[in-house]
């Protein structure tokens, strides 16, 4: 008999994990209650559910991560269960207690199993009383050269904040400091705890589903190996290249977990396997993971209609899971710049558009029209592909970002695209250092001739639309009256110059425009126009036609073939000299929150080379500004709280001549 049925479900959460909970909602006929803040008024998930309720404020700390609030939005709402989604307070056990004493159904497992589980200091004692595989601890206090290296991680979350890895027993007193001030201004809980890193090691996890009635399910494993800054990019089921005796310890320990806290729901048991094959314990994420559709697919399960089914206190469908089939892979599209540090990136969402097709599934929070603030995660969406084999579902997950069109701000696509087709990958040669390694030459510029006849795909396609089809943007307002006026003789060749986004290659394309009225491209031997309209060019290049659809929105020009994308700015003729900054200017590289300054920061001060200056925060990352050389500060713009743009001036370091110059260093994340 069913002890609690659910009809109205308030998730806890926003963007892309409450559109995927909803979605199942409205299959089982379950009325959705959404929850948002002030910046996510015109948000998806607000759109897509029933009833929606508001949280005063933006800021996660003021809105989603209120548990109080949420609550009180339940009971407004009517709802009889909460969801909590991932991350915010899905972990959060006061607030699961919260959730169940006011009368509530919490989809999630027992408050003492996330009370178990919340610590990983205590969860690891707990795990080597169930016999659990682990690594041994380390005491920063007492290491020596031999324990190196370290990791140091953060007791009380993850997601790569509060994580250092430590390579040099000189560096260990900082890099605890620095660990414990991100665990604390992330977490609440400045614990941090040593162990050794594991040169080369993979991500892998098992997903697990428990019942109240003695039923735990180990429905197979992921490779979450690939990852920047500690957090997951692409995930894949089953785990490659692992043999069976292997497969079978990693089920048996995520069993043993789960029963060792007395585990209800779904949940993920994180492993570090050694390059030898040797597997240690993590820790368990007391929560659906964001990698959980390629578990369904591989199962043919929906994860979150047995979490409602299990917390309506249904036991579970069999007393062992379905037999898993094919191979899927998932890939996270986020709006950042790995060739730039990851930085996040925010603005207008004016396109997204990923293609449909047998084996391809698409979980997003944002649809073409919608703004990508400065507030959340960078993760746009998440693109899943199923198919028999691993190479299939790889070649088909590869092929579909290809094919997407996603205008907007610069995003991971390109890096994705080319991760997959990686030979190490390919090769199912996995680790967590796979970017360390990989990141230049898969961030590197594409090939020239590409871009540029996609270059001069846009020029033609402009040249149809007229001279206001595309007007180069100007710092301070529109643009000076010395462009507007420029006008070419229709019969010399006229000339058009666009910088490649976000790799800053500059094209110019010269064309001709004969008395027929369609442009011809000229200087551009092998390359003649079959077709061209305002908004599709067909070119024949050396003998090959290829197509190309050409997409404007203000400066910016998006050329969609079918094998590559290209943005590009367009430019002016003449180089204004107000676009360039005074030399040691400090100018912010997104928009974001300034959250501190170094210690005794003001105009008149000296700094060095390197030296961390200002902190930015956006999009849940933070972000060092450094000196780009040493000398005096002489102008100070920046102060905490102060919200800047991108490009804001936030100082000005004037370099001391006699100081060794320096390149200057990119801002470097620091979570």
């Amino acid at each position: 008999m069913r002890s609690d049925v659910i009809h109205t479900l308030l998730v806890a959460n926003r963007g892309e994990i409450a559109c995927r909970i909803f979605r199942t909602c409205r299959d089982l006929g379950i009325t959705t209650v959404a929850v948002y803040s002030g910046a996510d008024a015109d948000a998806l998930h607000v759109r897509e559910a029933d009833l929606a309720v508001r949280l005063p404020g933006a800021a996660p700390s003021d809105t989603y991560l209120r548990g109080d609030l949420v609550v009180a939005a339940a009971r407004a709402a009517g709802a009889d269960a909460v969801h909590p989604g991932y991350g915010f307070l899905s972990e959060n056990a006061a607030f699961a207690a919260a959730v169940q004493d006011a009368g509530l159904v919490w989809v999630g497992p027992p408050v003492k199993a996330i009370e178990l589980m919340a610590s990983k200091t205590r969860a690891k004692e707990l795990m080597a009383g169930a016999g659990v595989p682990l690594l041994a601890p380390v005491d920063p206090a007492t290491s020596g050269p031999e324990d190196l290296p370290l990791l140091l991680k953060a007791a009380a979350g993850g997601g790569g904040r509060g994580m250092r890895i430590v390579r040099e027993l000189g560096a260990l007193p900082g890099e605890l400091l620095v660990a414990a001030a991100e665990a604390a201004s992330a977490f609440g809980d400045g614990e941090v705890f040593a162990e050794p890193y594991v040169e080369r090691g993979r991500h892998v996890e098992v997903q697990v589903m428990a019942d109240a009635h003695d039923t735990v399910w180990a429905l197979g494993t992921r490779d979450c190996s690939l990852q920047r800054r500690h957090q997951k990019v692409v995930e894949e089921a089953p785990a490659p290249g692992l043999d069976d005796g292997l497969r079978d310890r990693l089920h048996e320990a995520a069993v043993a977990a789960a029963r060792a806290v007395g585990y209800r729901g779904a949940g993920t048991v994180e492993f570090l396997v050694s390059a030898e094959g040797r597997p240690y314990f993590l820790e368990m994420n007391t929560r659906l993971q964001v990698e959980h559709p390629v578990t369904e697919a591989v199962f043919g399960l929906d994860l979150v209609a047995l979490q409602l089914r299990v917390a309506e206190g249904e036991p579970l469908p069999a007393p062992e899971p379905p037999q898993p089939s094919g191979h899927a892979v998932e890939a996270r599209l986020y709006a950042e710049d790995p060739a730039r540090d990851w930085q996040p990136q925010t603005g207008a969402l004016h396109t997204l558009e990923v293609p449909e097709g047998p084996g391809l599934r698409l979980d997003t929070g944002y649809t073409g029209g919608d703004a990508i603030g400065v507030h959340y995660d960078p993760m746009i969406a998440k693109v899943i592909a199923h198919a028999p084999t691993r190479t299939e579902a790889v070649r088909l997950l590869a092929r579909a970002l290809v094919r997407a069109r996603i205008h907007g701000p610069v995003t991971n696509r390109d890096l994705l695209v080319r991760s997959l087709r990686h030979p190490d990958f390919a090769a199912a040669r996995l680790d967590t250092g796979f970017y360390d390694r990989h990141l230049a030459e898969l961030t590197a510029p594409g090939a020239d001739r590409d871009a540029a006849t996609a270059a001069l795909a846009a020029t033609l396609a402009e040249a149809l639309r007229g001279p206001e089809a595309v007007r180069p943007t100007h710092p301070g307002g529109p643009a000076p009256a010395r462009f507007g006026a420029w006008r070419n003789v229709p019969s010399q060749p006229q000339r058009k110059r666009y910088r490649s986004e976000p790799d800053g290659t500059e094209h110019e394309v010269a064309y001709r425009t004969p008395r027929t009225g369609v442009p011809e491209p000229h200087e551009t031997p092998g390359t003649r126009v079959l077709n061209a309209t305002p908004d599709r060019v067909t070119l024949e290049v050396e003998g090959v036609a290829r197509h190309f659809t050409i997409t404007t929105h203000g400066d910016r020009v998006h050329v969609d073939a079918t094998d590559a994308s290209y943005t590009f700015t367009a430019l002016p003729r003449f180089t204004d000299p107000a676009t360039h900054a005074a030399p040691g200017s400090l100018l912010a590289p997104m928009p974001g929150t300034v959250v501190r300054l170094a210690e005794g920061l003001a105009a008149g001060a000296t700094v060095e080379a390197g030296q961390p200056l200002i902190w930015l925060e956006a999009m849940k990352m933070e972000h060092r500004i450094l000196a780009p050389a040493s000398g005096t500060l002489t102008a100070l713009h920046a102060a905490p709280g102060h919200q800047v743009e991108v490009g804001a001036l936030l100082a000005v370091v004037q370099e001391d001549p006699a100081a060794t110059p320096v390149p200057v260093p990119v801002p470097e994340e620091t979570a």
